[in-house]
């Protein structure tokens, strides 16, 4: 039965909107006029995800999304009905009836129609990339040709969940910094714009050359207040050009390159993207995915195009023979904790679980790293603002006391 996305009115003429499921659209609008609602518009899922990509133009976003929140969530959901032993649709439309987000009911509603009419549920997940990417559809795969939907299911749940913590941790972390930033910056601009100036006026009253600090803090002034405008908008130009450089594949390369040599941020890059490679290849190994296969959808989760060109060079050597242990040390990109625990996975016949493990391992040392990196830039945070005001209340001041010294004279 395919899912409707409908716009009514209601008894009071307020427009609402929904999803609901029938056998066709003139079904669908006689269950709205049942609810004592009037129809105004009843299309499909399906067509209704078209019609807005295709309206979008350049700008389209793809159609509905789930945020990794609603997908875990969603895998969640959907491993406890499994395993509860549901058939596969009166799962689905259990999950679409706890939800009560519009675009996620349509969403699953939308796969399950396809799963109605026959298709498996990896292949009804594939008419929508942008919310199942490769690796969760390749274990929905593995888990449907094994006939263990329900335990993958909830390895998957599990991954999921720990990559939105993970996610969250980092994105906490760096609120504080940036939130310092923004204050300090904003105060700093009120008093070189707003104070300062007033004070000019009293200084340049005074015949007396003005101190090193205060000269120097009335000319910045004056210089912001003069250009300030003009420096903001050159500092957005210059985002803007940087972008656009970096579209291209060869110089987006060579920045890519530069990251993982950047003091302190480059280990960060390396721990996080390594962190999700080694966890999705184990995760899919588990699964029963081939190995081939794994490393092929891995690379495809990495961010950084020095580390993805490595982890498709490990691909082709694993394809041409040679272990993954011996792939990994000799692209000689990856941290050394991966490439032993592959080769202590090979020898003892357990890859998929040191892989989760040497997983495990880099996310605790990510997150190790940025704990301390946070409690190392906080406190100097507030001594950078602390310089900064201290600096420019000096300069206020030092004039100040020189007057005052010559008044008791």
């Amino acid at each position: 039965m395919p899912a409707y996305s409908y716009q009514a009115l209601d008894a009071k003429g307020k427009k609402v909107k929904g999803v609901i499921e029938g056998d066709s659209e003139r079904q669908v609008r006689g269950l709205l006029r049942g609810r004592d609602l009037k129809p105004l518009d009843v299309k499909t899922v399906k067509a209704k995800a078209a019609a807005q990509g295709s309206s979008q133009g350049p700008f389209t976003l793809g159609g509905p999304r789930m945020n990794t929140r609603e997908l875990s969530l969603f895998t969640r959901q959907l491993a406890s009905l499994v395993l509860s032993g549901l058939p596969l649709d009166e799962v689905l439309a259990a999950a679409a009836k706890q939800t009560r987000k519009p675009v996620v009911k349509s969403i699953i509603l939308q796969v399950r129609s396809r799963v109605v009419e026959g298709l498996s549920l990896a292949q009804a997940m594939a008419e929508l990339p942008k919310v199942f990417d490769n690796l969760y559809r390749a274990m929905i795969k593995a888990g449907e040709s094994s006939g263990y939907l329900g335990p993958v299911l909830e390895q998957l749940a599990e991954y999921t969940e720990r990559s939105q913590e993970t996610s969250h941790k980092i994105k906490s972390a760096m609120i504080y910094p940036i939130v310092m930033v923004c204050v300090s910056v904003i105060i700093v601009s009120i008093l070189m714009v707003k104070v300062v100036p007033q004070l000019v006026g009293m200084f340049e009253s005074n015949s007396r050359e003005l101190p090193g600090i205060t000269a120097f803090l009335i000319g910045l002034s004056d210089f912001l207040v003069a250009y300030g405008v003009f420096v903001l908008m050159a500092f957005t130009a210059l985002i803007a050009v940087l972008q656009w450089l970096l579209k291209d594949p060869k110089r987006k390369r060579v920045w890519h390159k530069m990251q993982l040599k950047l003091p302190l941020f480059g280990g960060f890059i390396l721990q996080s993207e390594t962190a999700r490679y080694s966890s999705t290849l184990g995760l899919l190994a588990q699964s029963g995915v081939p190995l081939l296969e794994a490393l092929k959808i891995a690379s495809q989760v990495l961010n950084n195009l020095t580390l993805k060109e490595a982890s498709v060079q490990v691909a082709v050597m694993v394809q041409e023979g040679a272990s993954l242990s011996k792939a990994l040390d000799q692209v000689d990109v990856f941290p050394p904790l991966l490439v032993q625990m592959a080769a202590s996975g090979e020898a003892n016949g357990k890859l998929s679980e040191q892989l989760l493990y040497a997983a495990r391992n880099q996310e605790r040392e990510l997150e190790f790293s940025v704990n301390a990196a946070m409690s190392l830039m906080e406190p100097a945070m507030i001594l950078f603002m602390a310089g900064m005001v201290g600096f420019i209340v000096m300069a206020i001041l030092l004039p100040i006391f020189e007057m005052n010294d010559l008044a008791g004279i």
